[in-house]
C-alpha cells in the first residue's frame, strides 16, 4: 500500500488546527498624562511594546500556566501617535506553536480620541479604530515550569 505523504501531512496540519483552539487576548487601556513622554502629551511608542508584553502573558498563562518568558520582537512598527487621554486596545493572537514557543501577531487599535482642541476632558469614539502599532512577539514557556 503507498500513502501520499503530502496529503497525509496536510490532513494531519487540517485536522490538528481544527482541534486547537484560537488562543488570544485582548486588553483596553486608557493612556494618562503620566504615560506622556513628550511634549503635547504624546505618548512614546514604547508603551504600545509594553502592553504586548502584558497581552503576550495573559496568553502565556491560558496556553501553559506560566508568564513565560518573551524571546523577541519582530518588525515592531510604530504607525500612528498616541496621546494622554486615548483609549488604546491591544490585541495578541497565537500563530505559531512549537515544542516550548509561542509565535503572536500583535496589534494595537486607537478606539477613543482625545480631543483637547474642545476641552480638556473631551474624547470621540472612533468609528473606525485607528493602528497605531503592530508586532510579532516570540515566547518561550520552559518545559519544567509549564502546567499545561
Amino acid at each position: 500500500m503507498q500513502i501520499d505523504i503530502a496529503n497525509y501531512f496536510e490532513l494531519s496540519v487540517s485536522a490538528m488546527e481544527e482541534l486547537m483552539e484560537k488562543i488570544t487576548s485582548t486588553i483596553r487601556v486608557r493612556m494618562s498624562a503620566k504615560d506622556a513622554h513628550y511634549g503635547g502629551n504624546l505618548v512614546d511608542g514604547a508603551h504600545m511594546l509594553h502592553l504586548f508584553g502584558d497581552v503576550m502573558t495573559e496568553i502565556c498563562i491560558a496556553a501553559k500556566g506560566d508568564e513565560g518568558l518573551l524571546l523577541k520582537y519582530d518588525e515592531a512598527e510604530i504607525l500612528a501617535p498616541v496621546y494622554a487621554g486615548d483609549f488604546i486596545e491591544a490585541y495578541g493572537e497565537v500563530v505559531r506553536v512549537g515544542n516550548t514557543s509561542m509565535g503572536i501577531d500583535l496589534i494595537a487599535k486607537k478606539v477613543i480620541a482625545a480631543r483637547p482642541d474642545i476641552s480638556a476632558s473631551a474624547a470621540d469614539v472612533l468609528d473606525e479604530p485607528i493602528v497605531v502599532c503592530k508586532a510579532k512577539g516570540i515566547v518561550v514557556i520552559p518545559k519544567e515550569v509549564a502546567r499545561k
